[in-house]
């Protein structure tokens, strides 16, 4: 049992009971828990394979391939059509809604899925950065801020371009940019904070 998942469930107001009772159920299974995406994760052979996670009106478990999964009881669904490609959720709003065994063969056919390749591998998006002129000119008359700036991932310094371009007003861009230009020489990324786990 991973202590960050137990620190999770137990930080719920709300549904940590039931998730600990859906979390037992995984851990009969050949899954190594974790945490990714700040929530609870469970894998196989270092694989992600679902996720479990508590929200305001449910909670729920998300299988990471779960396009590939049969759905004989038709309890899956795609959270944001036309958005998410392999992603499904199944979400209870009550402990009288889990099924243990229908959980379980539900998972294991996830594992088999993994085992035989199944999957839809998300798209890198390769499109160039666009530098706004503000942040530019910001990079070129500081060169620490310039090294910081390069060293980040494409998309980090995507997030920061799109952040001062997405202004319409010169002066909402530069204060966008005098709140970023800290963040950036810290080796900070836009979102970092959001990204916590």
């Amino acid at each position: 049992m991973n202590k960050k998942v137990t620190e999770y469930i137990n930080s719920k107001e709300k549904w940590a009971q039931e998730l600990q009772v859906l979390r037992s159920i995984l851990l009969k299974l050949p899954l190594e828990e974790a945490i990714k995406w700040s929530a609870p994760a469970y894998l196989y052979k270092g694989k992600n394979i679902l996720g479990i996670a508590a929200f305001k009106n449910y909670f729920g478990l998300w299988f990471h391939q779960g396009v590939f999964l049969k759905d004989e009881a038709k309890v899956l669904m795609n959270a944001q059509e036309g958005k998410t490609k392999a992603m499904r959720q199944w979400r209870f709003e009550s402990l009288a809604d889990l099924n243990e065994e229908l959980v379980k063969q539900y998972v294991l056919e996830a594992i088999d899925n993994e085992e035989k390749g199944l999957s839809i591998k998300p798209k890198r998006n390769t499109k160039p950065v666009v530098i706004p002129k503000e942040l530019q000119d910001a990079l070129d008359n500081n060169q620490k801020l310039k090294d910081q700036f390069e060293a980040f991932s494409l998309s980090k310094k995507r997030e920061y371009a799109e952040h001062i371009a997405s202004a319409k007003r010169e002066a909402t861009k530069q204060n966008r940019l005098q709140k970023i230009i800290p963040m950036i020489l810290d080796g900070k990324g836009l979102h970092d904070k959001y990204k916590n786990c």
